[in-house]
């Protein structure tokens, strides 16, 4: 890729303390929609083209690399960069490597503004021979349109794009100060603006897109000669357009740009992504009956034609097809569902679980790492983990799959048109035939074969009168006691 203009890496920050949140967890792995929010931003980056991604850190920095290869789809891990990189991290690849790019890691030590920030992935990326994006771990809500918004003003020529938004409040955002062209002239701080200047309605989001090379060489010209004592990243426009070279802005929805610093402030992005989510569902087809009561995942595939009742979590990793029907207070994550399923109510599905077409899972059932077979049922009461079932069984009501035997997890094998008779105990390792039974009470720790039944409880021992008499016995025994009470 070296040579290629049109490549695209991108910068995202992560390194702020987030004292504000009042939590020992980094502020950016703080969840929306299930998942920490820099897994949205890494995400952003990904769907956008980045073949190099770059993540500075700070506070809680080990939290947040240690957590990186758990974001990322394929498993990939962490690399390092070259100065100020983790300790411990593999090398980073040649500048313009294949997507999806494996994020590098550096570090902010010192926190001395924005632009010192973007200013430490410069050994990694100064030579960069495309643009590079920069993004806040902190901000989830934006989204892969507005920064292709972004990207085709740079190709119309922009030296530097910038996103911005018109405020409702403006308050302490910065302001985007253009020129009678509508290009865009400077970036001034709240704290460093005229009252005229804070009277302007539009506002930075923070989200820059720029070359490479121009950005990392405006930023090291840049000092910290302002009211805050730091660097700015917003400073580059005034330097670009001292170079004569022009900017430009790119407008979003206030709503996109919303950064999390409070508690307040995550409840927000949450119900801002939620809403996004749900609208999104609902124009594809989705039937949801009350939609503020159904929470959805950043990756949630649910196909048209779904019915989701009220009060039911969608987790990460969900699949779901065609006329799946989702009854009220169901649970779900890291499963797969197949058409015309049904699922609930409150039923649980946990990872690993795979529903076949036309199966059905009931109410208080739990699923775990285990493969329902096409129009299997289990419809009452049950536990079902590290279990395969065939096509067409039938699990009774309260069955479980013992399958921990305290340090090992064991699978259990139900055949196609089994049928587990209530209350039965499948101590794994154990397999159940095809069309094969077992009696109602049962503890099953050996092999079915197929077609069998398998009884595997005590005999029933039935005493005529004695528990009339055994009643009658401790009445009078709790008589007595009573009595005794009363004297003392």
């Amino acid at each position: 890729m070296a040579g290629n203009e049109e490549a695209l890496a991108a910068v995202i920050l992560a390194a702020g303390a987030g004292s504000r949140m009042r939590s020992a967890l980094p502020k950016v792995l703080h969840p929306v929609g299930g998942e920490p929010m820099i897994a949205h931003v890494l995400a952003l980056a990904r769907e956008a083209g980045a073949a190099r991604i770059v993540v500075v850190v700070g506070h809680g920095g080990e939290e947040v690399a240690r957590r990186l290869p758990d974001l990322l789809p394929e498993g990939a891990a962490a690399a390092s960069g070259e100065a100020g990189a983790l300790p411990g991290a593999g090398g980073h690849g040649a500048p313009g490597a294949a997507a999806p790019a494996r994020p590098e890691i550096v570090w902010q030590h010192e926190r001395r503004g924005t632009g010192h920030a973007v200013a430490m992935a410069a050994p990694l990326l100064a030579d960069f021979p495309g643009d590079v994006l920069v993004l806040y771990g902190d901000t989830p809500l934006i989204r892969p349109e507005t920064v292709r918004s972004m990207q085709d003003a740079r190709r119309a020529g922009h030296a530097v794009v910038v996103l911005g938004f018109h405020a409702a409040e403006p308050g302490d955002y910065g302001r985007l100060v253009r020129g009678a062209d509508g290009t865009l002239e400077r970036i001034v701080e709240a704290r460093d603006a005229t009252a005229e200047e804070r009277a302007i309605p539009l506002c930075n989001s923070g989200v820059v897109l720029a070359r490479a090379r121009l950005l990392f060489d405006l930023l090291s010209t840049l000092d910290d000669d302002n009211a805050a004592g730091e660097i700015y990243l917003t400073d580059i426009v005034a330097a670009a357009r001292a170079r004569g070279e022009s900017a430009a802005v790119v407008l979003c929805p206030e709503a996109e740009t919303l950064g999390v610093n409070t508690r307040a402030d995550l409840a927000r992005a949450e119900a801002a992504f939620q809403a996004r989510r749900r609208r999104a569902l609902l124009e594809a087809g989705v039937t949801l009956v009350a939609p503020e009561t159904v929470f959805l995942a950043r990756d949630s595939e649910i196909a048209a034609d779904v019915v989701i009742e009220p009060f039911v979590v969608i987790g990460p990793g969900v699949k779901i097809g065609p006329g799946v029907h989702l009854h009220s207070f169901s649970r779900l994550e890291g499963c797969t569902i197949g058409s015309g399923a049904t699922i609930g109510p409150h039923a649980r599905l946990r990872p690993g679980t795979r529903i076949a077409a036309g199966a059905r899972v009931g109410n208080f059932v739990e699923i775990k790492n285990a493969e329902i077979g096409e129009g299997a049922k289990v419809n009452h009461l049950s536990y079902v983990g590290d279990a395969s079932v065939g096509e067409a069984a039938n699990i009774g009501a309260g069955t479980i799959t013992c399958n921990y035997d305290g340090v090992m997890k064991h699978r259990t094998e139900i055949g196609p048109r089994a049928f587990i008779g209530s209350n039965t105990a499948l101590v794994a390792p154990v397999r159940v035939g095809a069309e094969a039974m077992t009696g109602s009470g049962s503890v099953v720790t050996e092999d079915v074969p197929d077609g069998a039944l398998a009884i595997a409880r005590a005999r029933q021992v039935t005493k005529p009168g004695f528990a009339r008499r055994l009643m009658a016995r401790l009445g009078a025994m709790r008589a007595r006691c009573e009595k005794a009470a009363g004297r003392e």
